[in-house]
């Protein structure tokens, strides 16, 4: 299964923000373990460096960056992703961007908290709980 993260997916396990800071990491785990494979829009990899470095420090945030590159794929931002995004109904532009990106590499759904800002969207969108629970589904089937 492959899965595309929000940024704030991310954000939570490097920031440890609590009480987001569990799940995010046991998803993303997921991805280090090959259950599933991981896949962050390429302008998460910018807003990652520009908040990591603010909230840590410059080298810090590189170090993370260089971690994320070897467990994720990277969603390209293409002219066709930004028009799109540009064109659609969602209210945030980051999100659009994220989510027309994730339907551009052909993921089969898109892990975040705010599955709110993705409606009637054709890609899955799931909470952090709800991937979590397909993951176990799909590894302990019954």
């Amino acid at each position: 299964m492959k899965i595309l993260f929000d940024t704030n997916i991310i954000l939570d396990l490097l920031l440890n923000r609590k009480p987001f800071v569990e799940l995010s990491t046991e998803v993303i785990g997921s991805v280090e373990t090959g259950r599933i494979e991981g896949y962050l829009c390429a302008t998460t990899i910018t807003t990652l460096d520009y908040l990591l470095s603010k909230a840590l420090n410059r080298k810090r945030a590189r170090i993370e960056i260089k971690n994320l590159l070897s467990l994720f794929h990277i969603a390209e931002v293409n002219s066709s992703v930004v028009e799109r995004a540009l064109n659609s109904q969602f209210n945030d532009f980051e999100d659009a961007i994220q989510y027309y990106s994730a339907t551009n590499c052909n993921v089969d759904g898109l892990v975040t908290r705010n599955n709110k800002d993705y409606k009637q969207t054709l890609l899955p969108i799931y909470t952090p709980s709800e991937l979590r629970s397909l993951i176990a589904l799909q590894n302990n089937p019954t």
